[in-house]
């Protein structure tokens, strides 16, 4: 599941003392060194894009001291990524530099004054912002995290409530302002000062992302328990390599501040649009294919496996609220029961010998913006990006498309558009047009079986944010949800056979 209601919905490090959040002082002008620092890398990673840059050069510049706690938050980048280049590309490897810094702010930002901690975090990153010129907006809460926009020099969105706020499914549409920082035009807003959007995209104003927007995510209570943060932070700057994630600013106590991506999240209908689900097919191909972690030594683990063992193993045998205990335990408990059904179940799968890659494992439609005037899709959260069998990051996607929130599974897609996609998918995964009907069908199968495998999964990850979040949301019907789903589809999906849908 994802963002609309799990997508941006994760947490972090829990917080030991209340009130609002603490400035390490002594720390701020280390802080400021290394975002000034990382301004300055941008700006001469633009004027060398032609050129083949000595990474030895000037390597005492980016030379920062950090405290304990601060290296303990700092991603350690090293080594080359090894990428495996398409046809017709430039064969020259992608790297992470050594000293890439992603700059930490000792700030905890509490929940309930999410607004109030994303100006503190500013105050630090963005120093020679007038506050009073920023607008926040609150996006739609995830089940887990919270998610805040900070408008820079933007005209006024909305009225000035403090307490309305965007949806996540409201593209914000930016006017140009006197700046040397581009600025967002996103053509899915409707009107501004009653100019229509045809009127509006008459200008031919570009869209570009813009360091005059940046995105707070807050974590969730005691997400840490699912998510590994710093691996969080590598993998998003991996992929932001590769050009398949946007900029990280800066990381803090329980949360990112990263780079906006102008454009709306998916819904259960355009999902389905033609003009749209062939961009989804196309970039999780192409993540599939180039991405590759540095220092990977043999088969990687795949994702599923580590982390169901690992969250079956948090799942306790008596919840502390005695209401979803006797909710859950003639189903799920004693636990050991679901983990003995998804170790036949995946022992089943393992033998299907589907690719294992880097996958992005929570493509919920939330987690997937569209930007229609660049004809184009991007993924955002990356909680669990990990290696992992090629085919559950497709079946995962699929049943996500059930929805979250309202949860429909007589949307699950029809084997006809699985096909249609599945082929598109696997043209760009293989870089080649003449795809058999063998292959679609073979991948058809593997995709649908993998499906059960995220049934579970989600399931295992609802038990424990039951137990834990403090987020508003029935993490228990959830569980039973997914559950269920598994085993109204166990027998269906796994009697297919590749031979069976050959044409």
């Amino acid at each position: 599941m994802g963002t609309e209601t799990k997508s941006n919905s994760y947490t972090g490090q829990i917080s030991t003392s209340g009130g609002n959040p603490k400035v390490m002082k002594d720390s701020l002008s280390l802080v400021r060194q290394a975002v000034k620092q990382q301004q300055s890398n941008q700006i001469n990673l633009n004027s060398n894009s032609n050129t083949n840059p000595n990474p030895n050069s000037n390597s005492n510049s980016n030379s920062i001291t950090y405290s304990s706690e601060q290296q303990q938050q700092q991603q350690n980048n090293t080594g080359d990524i090894d990428r495996r280049p398409a046809k017709q590309e430039d064969n020259s490897t992608r790297s992470i530099a050594k000293d890439t810094v992603v700059p930490f702010v000792p700030i905890f930002v509490e929940e309930a004054d999410v607004i109030q901690g994303a100006k503190d975090i500013l105050k630090v990153i963005r120093p020679n912002w007038d506050l009073n010129h920023v607008d926040f907006k609150k996006f739609t809460d995830g089940i887990t995290n919270k998610l805040v926009g900070c408008f820079h020099n933007c005209s006024k969105l909305g009225n000035d409530n403090d307490e309305s706020y965007l949806s996540i499914n409201n593209a914000t549409r930016i006017l140009p302002v006197q700046s040397e920082d581009p600025v967002i035009l996103s053509d899915e807003f409707t009107t501004i000062d009653g100019e229509t959007t045809e009127q509006q995209n008459d200008l031919q104003l570009p869209i570009q992302y813009s360091d005059n927007v940046v995105l707070v995510r807050v974590y969730g209570n005691k997400t840490d328990l699912l998510i590994d943060r710093k691996a969080e932070t590598q993998n998003f700057q991996l992929l932001h390599t590769y050009g398949l994630a946007p900029s990280l600013y800066a990381t803090f106590k329980n949360g990112l501040v990263y780079e906006y991506v102008p454009g709306i999240t998916l819904n259960t209908e355009s999902v389905l649009c033609p003009d749209i689900w062939p961009l989804v097919a196309r970039r999780m191909a192409e993540m599939h294919r180039v991405v590759r972690k540095a220092n990977v030594d043999g088969q990687p683990t795949p994702m599923i496996w580590k982390k169901t063992q690992s969250f079956l193993d948090l799942v306790p045998e008596r919840f502390s609220d005695a209401e979803k205990h006797k909710r859950v335990k003639g189903t799920f408990l004693p636990i050991g029961r679901l983990r003995e059904e998804f170790n036949n179940l995946y022992k089943y799968l393992e033998a299907l010998e589907s690719p294992i890659v880097f996958s992005h494992n929570d493509l919920l439609l939330g987690n997937v913006v569209y930007t229609k005037s660049k004809n184009a899709v991007n993924f955002i959260d990356y909680e669990y990006a990990d290696y992992n069998f090629q085919a559950f990051d497709i079946g995962n996607h699929f049943a996500e498309m059930c929805g979250v929130d309202e949860v429909d599974y007589t949307r699950y897609p029809k084997r006809e558009f699985q096909l249609e996609w599945l082929r598109v998918y696997l043209e760009c995964y293989l870089q080649r047009n003449n795809i058999q009907n063998e292959e679609v069908d073979r991948l058809f199968v593997q995709v649908n079986q993998f499906a059960l495998a995220a049934h579970i999964f989600w399931t295992v990850w609802s038990l424990l944010q039951a137990e834990h979040s403090t987020i508003d949301f029935d993490y228990v019907g959830y569980a039973f949800l997914r559950y269920n789903e598994y085993l109204a589809r166990k027998d269906e999906f796994l009697s297919l056979t590749a031979s069976k849908n050959n044409k």
